[in-house]
C-alpha cells in the first residue's frame, strides 16, 4: 500500500513559521514587541512585500491640546498631529552548523535537530544583543565606539530625557563624561524616587514620551517599562519601599502581558532585569562603576523585517556532510527624530525613551 508523506518543503515552511513566532514570543523583550504604534518595540514587515533596504516608521507624538467642551465650535480649533518619520536600514543575519554522516551515526542525538535548536538560541541571543545595542546607541553609533564629542552632541539634544543619578543637577553643562563622574555610590543608586523622576521627565519632555497601553488588561492601564542591568536591579529590588510595594501588586498586573514573573512594579513603571546591559567601568565618582538604564515608552525601538527567519539545509562532499542554517533580513534601531527646523534628520532626539545612568558597583 502506498503511503503519503508530508512534502519536505511544506515541513520546512511550517518549522520556519513556528520558529519566527517563537523568536517573537520567547525572547526577553517579547512582551514589548508588537506591530502597532502602541508597542515599545514596533515591528514592521513592509519590505517582505517589496524590494529595498530601508523601512520607514511613522512616529506619533502625544496630543497636548485641551479640545472643546459644551457645544463650543470644534472646526478651526483642531490640533495638528505632530508626527515624523524614521528610516531604519536592514541587513542580513545568518548562522549555520555543519556535521558529517559519521558523527550522525555515532551520536546519541539527532545532530540536525540539535543544530536547529542551537541556532534558534543563537538567533534569540543575537536579537537580545541588537535591542540592547539599539537602546544605548548614540544617534545610530554603538555606545562603545561613539566619541566623546558625539556623546556630548547627543546629550545637548536630549538633555530633557537623560538623567545622571538621582538629580538633574548631575548634568555638568551637557558634558557626558563629566556628568557620569558626578554619580556616586551613596546618593546615585537607582531608587523609587529616581524612577518617579524619570517618569515625570518622560511626561514633560518635548515632545512627551507616550506610555504603552496594556490592551490585554481589562482596565487598559498605561505603563512605562524600565530595563536595568543586574547590579542596578539588585539595588532597587532590595529597597525597602520597593519591597513593600511589591506586596501590593494587584493580580491584574501580575496577569498583564507586560508584567512577567520577576519584574517589579513602581508608580506605573514595570522594572525588568536585563542581565546583558553592560556596566561602564570606572566612569563614576572616585572611579566607581555605573551603568545605563532605559526608561521606555511607545516606539522606543523599531524592528524592520524584509525576510522572516527561515532555515536551509545543504549537503557537501558527496552527501557525506550536511549543513543547517538560519537566516533573516531585518534590523533594530532606536527611534529618533530631527528637531532642526530645516531638516528631518538634524539635531536628533530619542523618540520613546529616557536614558538614565546610575551606580552599579559589584558585589563585595
Amino acid at each position: 500500500m502506498a503511503e503519503t508523506s508530508a512534502a519536505t518543503g511544506l515541513t520546512v515552511q511550517q518549522w520556519d513559521d513556528k520558529f519566527f513566532m517563537e523568536c517573537l514570543t520567547e525572547n526577553r523583550f517579547s512582551g514589548e514587541m508588537g506591530t502597532s504604534q502602541n508597542a515599545i518595540i514596533q515591528v514592521k514587515e513592509d519590505l517582505s512585500k517589496k524590494k529595498g533596504d530601508t523601512i520607514h516608521f511613522a512616529l506619533v507624538n502625544k496630543l497636548t491640546g485641551n479640545g472643546v467642551t459644551d457645544g463650543a465650535t470644534l472646526e478651526g480649533n483642531e490640533e495638528s498631529l505632530d508626527s515624523r518619520s524614521f528610516a531604519l536600514s536592514i541587513n542580513e543575519r545568518a548562522h549555520g552548523v555543519r556535521s558529517n554522516r559519521w558523527e550522525n551515526q555515532i551520536s546519541a542525538i539527532d545532530l540536525r535537530k540539535a543544530a536547529k535548536m542551537a541556532l534558534k538560541d543563537w538567533s534569540m541571543e543575537n536579537t537580545r544583543d541588537q535591542i540592547i545595542a539599539a537602546l544605548g546607541s548614540i544617534n545610530g553609533v554603538a555606545y562603545g565606539t561613539a566619541s566623546e564629542a558625539q556623546k556630548d552632541a547627543w546629550l545637548v539634544d536630549n538633555a530633557d530625557r537623560v538623567l545622571f543619578g538621582a538629580a538633574k543637577s548631575n548634568n555638568s553643562s551637557n558634558d557626558h563624561s563629566a556628568s557620569l563622574a558626578n554619580i556616586d555610590n551613596t546618593n546615585d543608586k537607582l531608587t523609587p524616587g529616581a524612577i518617579s523622576l524619570m517618569k515625570r521627565m518622560a511626561a514633560t519632555a518635548s515632545p512627551k514620551i507616550r506610555p504603552v497601553t496594556d490592551t490585554h488588561a481589562k482596565n487598559g492601564r498605561k505603563y512605562y517599562t524600565l530595563y536595568v542591568p543586574s547590579l542596578i536591579f539588585r539595588d532597587i529590588a532590595n529597597d525597602s519601599t520597593i519591597v513593600q510595594a511589591q506586596r501590593e501588586v494587584s493580580l491584574s498586573a501580575e496577569n498583564s502581558r507586560l508584567f512577567k514573573g520577576g519584574d517589579l512594579l513602581w508608580d506605573g513603571v514595570i522594572i525588568k532585569e536585563i542581565e546583558d546591559i553592560a556596566v561602564l567601568t570606572g566612569v563614576g565618582a572616585a572611579g566607581i562603576d555605573a551603568a545605563p538604564v532605559y526608561f521606555c515608552g511607545a516606539q522606543a525601538v523599531g524592528y524592520g523585517v524584509a525576510e522572516r527567519w527561515k532555515s536551509a539545509e545543504e549537503t557537501f562532499d558527496y552527501g557525506r556532510k550536511k549543513g543547517c542554517a538560519i537566516m533573516e533580513m531585518g534590523g533594530f534601531a532606536k527611534m529618533t527624530f530631527g528637531t532642526n527646523s530645516s531638516s528631518d534628520t538634524g539635531d536628533l532626539k530619542d523618540h520613546g525613551l529616557v536614558t538614565g545612568y546610575f551606580a552599579a558597583v559589584a558585589d563585595a
